[in-house]
């Protein structure tokens, strides 16, 4: 696969429709899904006296962010939740609480008057 061949593979994967979901609708509500696209390829060729050779990548990642909900002709936006962000942010305040609170009980039995 050629370096152009990767870069026209990357432009067609990063289109509008791989962020905005198809229309659904049921019930006079319509709900389209969003995400989040990121993307990153690389490729490069070369070559010297013993051959030459060429070679590429691309990666696509994609996160949904919520959905735009249409009911009666308005319009909301209704975010995801990531729930593995929620407990990762809730484990880490809760192992800081433990640390801060162990420290400050060390310091409060070490600078108590005997």
């Amino acid at each position: 696969m050629k370096v152009a061949d990767v870069l026209a593979t990357a432009k067609d994967s990063m289109t509008v429709s791989r962020v905005f979901g198809e229309p659904i609708e049921r019930d006079g509500i319509t709900v389209i899904a969003a995400a989040t696209i990121s993307g990153g390829g690389g490729a490069g060729e070369g070559g010297d006296d013993a051959g030459q050779g060429s070679g590429g990548g691309f990666g696509l990642g994609a996160k949904p962010v919520g959905a735009f909900v249409i009911k009666d002709g308005q319009v909301r936006w209704q975010p995801s939740v990531d729930v593995n962000r929620v407990v990762l942010v809730a484990g880490v305040v809760v192992v800081t609480a433990l640390v801060v609170g162990a420290r400050i009980a060390r310091l409060y039995t070490h600078s108590a008057p005997s």
